[in-house]
């Protein structure tokens, strides 16, 4: 195991604060930690500009998409119970959907459905594998159904977001590529189904309460609204509103793939059971074996759509996995694993490293810069 360079961990203090005296980012929360102590907490800027409030160590963020690796562990601590198999068919869990058809596009048409050569299974939704997409990544024929059924609707529960999700068609054949999508929210309603509980319920009881993630929830308690990290009113490049999950929204939708709040010290309680292959403080989660799994490349030789996942990368089960130390545009080691939310929140596992390293700001538009950089700054302070 290497070593932390004090004198890196203050480049990466420096850029992060010189971004924000220049108004590209309000405030962050940055986060290393090596050989699982943490050795870098920062909290810089203002946790909600427009009140002059500094970051507190305590901000709630949305953290979106990484709500995507804590609902794949409930999936796989179900597969451990004996109940759930990644082999099941989505429509075990879910009848609606069976019998799926997929659209065939040609140009701004939709012209033909086909029948599915197979269902999607439960694995398929785990690694994205199940024809699925995501509406805000273009604007194909099945994206713009997407849209039309107002699929980010937070006052449906989690099965009728599946009732109604079940009748769009999709995109792709399962298993014929990776593309990302709105796979892990139907996951979030295969859970409730396999679990008998709410998804928020179920994680509650067996991931947040054994692991202390205290502040870790669908909706934020109104008595907690205070803490709330807040983006800029206007966005630095282009001047329009940012607009973000409302926290003062009691949401019916618990969004499997997105729809989570949290904070540092919780997210890190997460990412210390990962670095332990599946336990904490004596508390053991899931087996070292499905941690393994999980974080192991799922693809092979499936194609990957789109340029979320780099080259050098393939998808494990929530994750994103490094497959080789080049080719990608980031420094990092095989078997690194990690994922991002699209409000500005990044995490990273590098197990060869002994390495975690998680960065929170609320900044949309300026979340894939901000990623890079503090990739390769985290990885410049190694010695």
């Amino acid at each position: 195991m290497g070593r932390l360079n004090r004198k890196g961990l203050a480049h990466l203090r420096d850029a992060f604060e010189s971004s924000i005296e220049r108004g590209r980012i309000p405030g962050a929360i940055t986060v290393v930690a090596l050989g699982g102590h943490v050795e870098m907490f920062d909290t810089l800027g203002m946790q909600d500009h427009a009140a002059g409030k500094a970051m507190q160590a305590d901000a709630i963020f949305r953290i979106y998409s990484m709500t995507k690796p804590l609902v794949s562990l409930a999936s796989v601590m179900l597969m451990e119970d004996g109940v759930l198999q990644p082999v099941d068919p989505v429509s075990k869990w879910l009848p609606e959907f069976a019998g799926q058809k997929v659209a065939i596009e040609q140009g701004s048409s939709i012209v033909r459905y086909e029948s599915v050569r197979r269902e999607a299974t439960v694995h398929d939704l785990l690694r994205h594998t199940a024809g699925l997409t995501y509406e805000f990544l273009g604007s194909s024929p099945v994206q713009k159904l997407y849209e039309a059924a107002n699929v980010t609707d937070r006052s449906r529960t989690n099965r009728e977001f599946s009732q109604m999700f079940a009748q769009l068609p999709l995109a792709h054949q399962p298993g014929s590529c990776w593309q990302y999508s709105r796979a892990t929210d139907v996951l979030g309603a295969v859970v409730e189904a396999a679990s008998g509980q709410a998804l928020g319920a179920f994680m509650k009881e067996r991931i947040f309460d054994p692991l202390g993630m205290k502040d870790t929830s669908f909706n934020v308690p109104h008595e907690q609204l205070h803490r709330m990290a807040e983006p800029f009113a206007n966005d630095p490049d282009t001047g329009a509103r940012v607009v973000m999950m409302d926290a003062n929204e009691t949401a019916a939708y618990e969004s499997g793939g997105g729809g989570l709040f949290s904070t540092a010290a919780d997210y890190i309680r997460f990412l210390q059971l990962m670095r332990n292959r599946g336990s904490l403080d004596g508390a053991r989660l899931v087996s070292r074996k499905a941690v393994e799994w999980m974080t192991s490349d799922h693809l092979g030789g499936i194609p990957a759509n789109g340029d979320l996942l780099p080259a050098g990368h393939g998808f494990g089960l929530g994750f994103a996995v490094r497959t080789a130390s080049g080719l990608a545009p980031q420094p990092g080691s095989p078997g690194q694993y990690f994922w991002s939310g699209i409000g500005g929140t990044l995490f990273f596992v590098d197990p060869a490293e002994d390495l975690f390293a998680m960065m929170l700001t609320q900044a949309p538009n300026q979340r894939i810069y901000f990623r890079n950089l503090f990739r390769h700054l985290v990885y410049g302070a190694l010695d």
